[in-house]
């Protein structure tokens, strides 16, 4: 079962849309702070400029919530057959979500965001009874279709593709930006 689904939607799944307006509906109220899980799937190791980037982001974070960065390696012994590489990725990523998360796709056909409905979307999030939020970068060729059904909500970050380092730099500062205009702060002006 998954958390919230009538509440938040990829664009081919739910009959979801962000809400409109320049104000974040949550802005200034209580929200359920809960713990988040950046999954990537990628190279084993980062490039140090990126590192840097995320764990300051991720220092950030923490004052707002528990922020946990995972990451898996992509398939390169795949990376002929882009099929079985993306139902390889697939599977490892499903299989460390847990039932009771509110997932959270990040892909190039997803819901198109501005920083203040990233900011609902996360009040949202507290409302579902999940215990985590995850977000889901990809591999190389994308997302696999077990993620896809297991989503709560698709979304993107750029209607330009992302490398999954810069998509996670993206992400992170997003993060940090909606948990600002939750609590009324001024980074997002």
């Amino acid at each position: 079962m998954h958390m919230g689904v009538t509440l938040f939607a990829s664009i081919n799944k739910f009959p979801y849309s962000p809400p409109s307006g320049k104000e974040c509906k949550y802005a200034g109220q209580s929200v359920r702070a809960l713990p988040i899980r950046i999954v990537t799937v990628g190279k084993k190791n980062r490039s140090a400029g990126v590192q840097l980037i995320v764990d300051d982001y991720i220092r950030k974070l923490k004052h707002y919530c528990s922020v946990q960065d995972v990451r898996l390696k992509s398939n390169p012994k795949n990376a002929r057959d882009v099929v079985a590489q993306t139902e390889h990725e697939d599977m490892a990523v499903t299989s460390i979500i847990k039932s009771d998360e509110w997932v959270v796709m990040l892909d190039e056909r997803g819901l198109n965001m501005d920083s203040e409905q990233m900011a609902s979307l996360i009040g949202e999030a507290g409302h579902t009874g999940a215990s985590n939020i995850v977000f889901c970068i990809g591999g190389p060729y994308g997302h696999g279709r077990q993620l896809r059904d297991r989503a709560d909500v698709s979304i993107k970050l750029s209607s330009l593709v992302l490398n999954h380092e810069i998509a996670l730099v993206v992400l992170i500062e997003q993060l940090y930006r909606a948990w600002t205009i939750l609590k009324g702060q001024k980074y997002h002006h």
